[in-house]
């Protein structure tokens, strides 16, 4: 804070010294509550923050598991078998096969 020795000078100067400090002191608070909101926004975005990357890792983790059933469903081992159990399919004899020319 601002201090001076008021002697027999001007009574505005002394005034207009105490206005001085109390500005400054709502500066000094006004930033500390500035600061305060800073850091509890900061805070709320962090949390916000920790539970998007929870919700990624899940997401990844789900996808990764559907990949491997996709890769599961689509072999070509599995779709050869249902071809011939399921749909009744069997591979053609040889002079079954005809040749089309353009």
């Amino acid at each position: 804070m601002v201090t001076a020795a008021i002697g027999a000078g001007d009574p505005a100067q002394g005034r207009a010294l105490l206005w001085l400090n109390v500005a400054a002191l709502l500066l000094v608070l006004l930033s500390c509550f500035a600061v305060i909101h800073s850091t509890h926004a900061t805070r709320e975005l962090y949390t916000q923050l920790q539970v998007l990357e929870s919700r990624q890792w899940h997401l990844q983790e789900d996808y990764g598991r559907l990949l491997l059933e996709e890769s599961t469903w689509a072999s070509h081992y599995r779709v050869e078998k249902v071809a011939r159990t399921e749909l009744g399919m069997a591979e053609p004899d040889l002079a079954h096969y005809k040749v089309v020319r353009r």
